[in-house]
């Protein structure tokens, strides 16, 4: 039987608080694992553009948590996708086991899970998640193009974020329950001085409602008492109402194993030690007066400062070498920041659609493909057929294994790629739309699980995916939404793993049919067969479960 292997550090959660523990443990060399259950980067993805991280002047979010990560993994510390749902912590050698039923050994372990968006609790706020309530502006603001939107929140996120949806929505109103913004003037500003931003003070919502989308919402004044019924404006379907007021900290299997406060946070010392020894916490999750990411990297620094210490003085004590003898090599980055940030979305386009950067990201993967791949376009007569045609050609042209093809379509989802495997047979990988923006992610992991190695499951899950019967998978993404490729990537390594499942990925931009029909307002959307819509992102394991269900039905 193999000995399992023993990490010096082990830091749970990947945001900025995670990825700072593991650029400072990486640094201080030593053997690091990070785990993220779900995106890498955290909640700072949800942020369309992050404008107080010190020495940069503005910067998405996403490209601030991509640069991070390849920091970290510069250092060789590897992240893995797994949720941590028990930890064992009392002795000298920690295990923590995860979702996928794996068990993780290290002497030290820092919990950076961070925290998930509060829900406000008014009535019709979960029935109507999904259709018209939302949490992310840069997943769901473009659905809301033309509408009227709702920010309900007084601090810096709904300052922050209704200055960016003023650019989808026709008009936003910011709710806030106090008499005024709780963030510094300059950030209440971005709202304040936007001519398409109007602010509520005293202001809470007391319930929504509609038949398949949002379509009213009664709002009180909670100085006054006076209720206000607003009603979705004259032509449109519904209208957004993005939900910005604080997070809850994500320590749900922590009761008992160490120290929470009476909000659920976890207590720590100016180290960042827990009340266990050699348990270190650090970020959102923590009791702080301010949850930033400036402040979730210091806590990130000084838990694997504190960390690294703790592991010397153990080694010392059991006579074991301190540092590894052999640098290790730079990891993989994992996740939604497959090295592709450059990338951005234009549409009319002009020029070229891949940057020398990507062209450079992408050689390595490309090296890897033992198969021949066809690239079919269906097309139309649109304008929207040529674009895709014109990126195809050119994602084609990276390597020797690529040929395009074009045909005149007749699937409900045109334009539409898709790739066939070196026989011409379709693989049941499909894209409707262009796949830019972050579903250049999904395309490239696409090609890689039909014409290379493809990436690394369990057997189990592999015969679990080839027992499925046939069905028809169809994901609703939006191109700024960094959630969407992981769901997408999932979906078509199940149909490159069994030839009765087909996944399309499907630009709902392109689409508003189909988010009319299936009501959709949130993105990702994932629709197996005819059955309801599941909202948000999910894991392969979670997507195997849900066709398995489809199948008994």
């Amino acid at each position: 039987m193999t000995e399992q292997h023993l990490y010096d550090l082990i830091i749970v959660g990947a945001g900025p608080a995670g990825l700072s523990a593991g650029l400072y443990a990486g640094r201080a060399t030593l053997d690091t694992l990070i785990i993220e259950g779900d995106t890498v980067g955290g909640q700072v993805t949800t942020t369309s553009v992050v404008y107080n991280y010190p020495a940069v002047e503005k910067v998405d979010g996403t490209q601030l948590m991509n640069q991070m990560q390849r920091q970290v993994t510069d250092f060789g510390v590897a992240i893995k996708h797994d949720q941590i749902e028990k930890y064992d912590v009392t002795g000298e050698v920690k295990t923590l086991t995860g979702k996928s039923g794996q068990t993780y050994q290290a002497r030290s372990v820092i919990i950076a899970t961070g925290a998930n968006p509060r829900k406000v609790g008014f009535s019709g706020e979960d029935e109507f998640r999904g259709r018209g309530i939302a949490y992310c502006s840069t997943c769901d603001g473009e659905l809301f193009t033309g509408l009227q939107i709702f920010v309900v929140g007084g601090g810096y996120a709904a300052a922050e974020e209704a200055d960016y949806l003023s650019r989808f929505g026709k008009h936003v109103t910011v709710l806030v329950r106090g008499d005024h913004f709780t963030c510094p003037p300059l950030t209440a500003a971005r709202a304040l001085n936007n001519p398409k931003v109007s602010v509520e003070y005293n202001t809470e919502v007391k319930e929504v409602a509609g038949d398949d989308y949002l379509t009213s919402a009664t709002l009180v004044n909670n100085k006054t008492g006076k209720e206000t019924v607003y009603h979705v404006d004259e032509g449109d379907n519904t209208f957004g109402m993005f939900i910005y007021i604080g997070t809850q900290p994500a320590t749900q299997n922590l009761s008992g194993i160490v120290e929470l406060d009476s909000n659920g946070y976890i207590k720590t010392d100016d180290e960042g030690a827990t009340n266990v020894p050699g348990v270190y916490a650090a970020g959102d999750v923590i009791v702080k007066p301010l949850r930033q990411i400036i402040t979730a990297a210091a806590d990130g620094a000084t838990a694997a400062t504190a960390a690294e210490a703790y592991v010397t003085a153990q080694k010392q004590k059991q006579g074991i070498p301190i540092h590894a003898a052999v640098a290790k090599k730079p990891a993989k980055t994992v996740g939604q920041t497959t090295q592709l940030d450059h990338q951005e979305e234009v549409v009319p386009h002009q020029g070229n659609w891949l940057t020398a950067d990507i062209d450079q990201q992408l050689r390595p993967i490309f090296d890897r493909l033992t198969k021949n791949v066809t690239f079919q376009v269906n097309t139309n007569d649109s304008e929207l057929s040529q674009q895709l045609v014109s990126f195809v050609t050119e994602f084609a042209g990276l390597d020797d294994h690529f040929t395009v093809t074009t045909v005149k379509g007749n699937d409900q989802y045109l334009p539409m790629l898709k790739l066939l495997d070196g026989d011409g047979n379709d693989t049941g990988l499909h894209y409707a739309g262009i796949p830019t923006g972050h579903e250049l992610n999904s395309l490239v992991l696409g090609v890689y699980n039909v014409a290379g190695p493809g990436q690394t499951i369990a057997p189990e899950m592999v015969d679990r995916i080839k027992k499925l019967g046939p069905v028809d998978i169809r994901i609703g993404v939006s191109l700024t939404c960094h959630f969407c490729p992981d769901v997408v990537a999932a979906c078509q390594h199940m149909a490159a793993l069994n030839p009765g499942i087909t996944a399309t990925m499907i630009d709902l931009q392109h689409f508003p049919e189909l988010r009319k029909e299936k009501k959709i307002m949130s993105v990702p959307a994932t629709m197996i067969g005819a059955d309801p819509v599941i909202f948000g992102s999910q894991s392969l394991e979670e997507l195997v479960t849900a066709v398995e269900k489809h199948e008994q039905q």
